[in-house]
């Protein structure tokens, strides 16, 4: 065999390939049981509908509440009881934390928030009395 034989049949392959014709039918697959395609619904639903209610009164309570929010479980988090400069530090870092994670964190009410992660999807608003926003944003 020359080197140009050599260098040809190197570069096509050409003793490598085997062609095969192939029919349009359809493939023959084996008979599974209808168990092998059923999903738990209620196993998923459960996984996702955990809403975790805190009243901290102090800061150092957030880290409970962060973890709630890192295990994918929406937190309504009341700050009634606890005083102006810990509540604002409280929203701060569970801000960040929201947003680490893809999630979102809205208002409720006056001193009341819910954060939920990426997986919890909260639609609609409340709104507020034009009273209750005067008197809490003089504080905040």
């Amino acid at each position: 065999m020359s080197i140009k034989n050599k260098i040809k049949n190197f570069f096509t392959m050409d003793e490598e390939y085997e062609y095969v014709e192939e029919s349009m039918e359809q493939p023959d697959f084996p008979a599974t049981t209808a168990r092998d395609n059923v999903v738990n619904l209620k196993r998923i639903e459960k996984m996702n509908s955990k809403v975790v209610l805190c009243e901290p009164r102090t800061y150092n309570e957030v880290q409970e509440i962060a973890d709630n929010i890192i295990n994918r479980r929406a937190v309504v988090i009341n700050l009634q009881r606890t005083d102006l400069q810990q509540a604002k530090q409280i929203v701060d870092f569970l801000s960040g934390t929201v947003y680490a994670l893809n999630g979102k964190m809205q208002k409720l009410g006056s001193q009341t928030f819910l954060c939920v992660p990426d997986n919890v999807d909260v639609s609609g608003s409340i709104s507020e009395s034009f009273a209750e926003v005067e008197e809490f944003n003089k504080g905040w």
